[in-house]
Parts: C-alpha cells; structure tokens; sequence
C-alpha cells in the first residue's frame, strides 16, 4: 500500500536523509523530497507543495528554528505538519522547538517504528494495530 503524501526531509547529513528515506519508503511514502538546509528546502518548497516536513535542527546555513519559523510565516505551510528529528533532548530545547511551531519530535538515534508512528500521527493516517 502506497500514500500519495509528499514529505520533505531537511538534514545537513546525508546519511540521515538517507536513513529516513528509506524508512519512509519501506512503510509506503515514495514521494520524498531531500534538502541540506532550510535555505534549499525552501527553495524547493517554492516549487513543490509537501504534506509534510522532516526536518534537523542543527544545520548550516539555517537552523531548523529558523526554517520552522520562515515555513510557518507561509500562508500556503500554516497548516504543515513538521516533525523535528534532532539530539536536542532537553526539556526546553523541547519546549522552544514547539513553541517555533513544530508539531511533533523525535530524539536521534530513533527506531523505524518511532518514525512511523509520529508520521502517522501527524498525517492523520491509521496505523495497522
């Protein structure tokens, strides 16, 4: 079973985008876009409408704060769910990141699982339990 959903992931790694790629692939989203910052991604999101983001925090040229906030500042992404994927742990790290306007969070390392269940959350999709 496929999902139509496009979902961008933002990460200054490679290996990380890959990783999450493919972890998205193996549960059904095909239409994955990739960034190496916020900067190309929104650039990207100029062109392309996504139904979700994926995005670092810790990243060069924009941070993902600043690139949550810049999407957010968009009419056309109010709504975009975002998932942030970071090493940030901490409570107010945590608190920040939210109040940016990010609707969701995952620890780095994280499990395939841990990922599938906060997409499916954020999508508004059923889980196969």
């Amino acid at each position: 079973m496929g999902y139509e959903q496009i979902i961008i992931t933002v990460d200054d790694s490679s290996t990380m985008r890959r990783i999450i790629k493919n972890t998205l692939q193996k549960i059904g989203f095909a239409n994955v876009l990739e960034a190496g910052n916020g900067v190309e991604a929104l650039e990207i999101m100029a062109k392309q409408n996504v139904d979700m983001i994926i995005t670092d925090w810790n990243m060069p040229e924009m941070d993902g704060l600043t690139y949550v906030k810049a999407v957010r500042g968009k009419d056309q992404f109010k709504e975009t769910p975002i998932l942030m994927i970071t090493t940030e742990a901490a409570k107010e790290d945590i608190l920040t990141a939210l109040r940016s306007g990010v609707n969701n969070y995952v620890v780095k390392p994280f499990t395939p699982d841990t990922l599938q269940e906060k997409v499916f959350k954020l999508l508004g999709l059923a889980t196969d339990e």
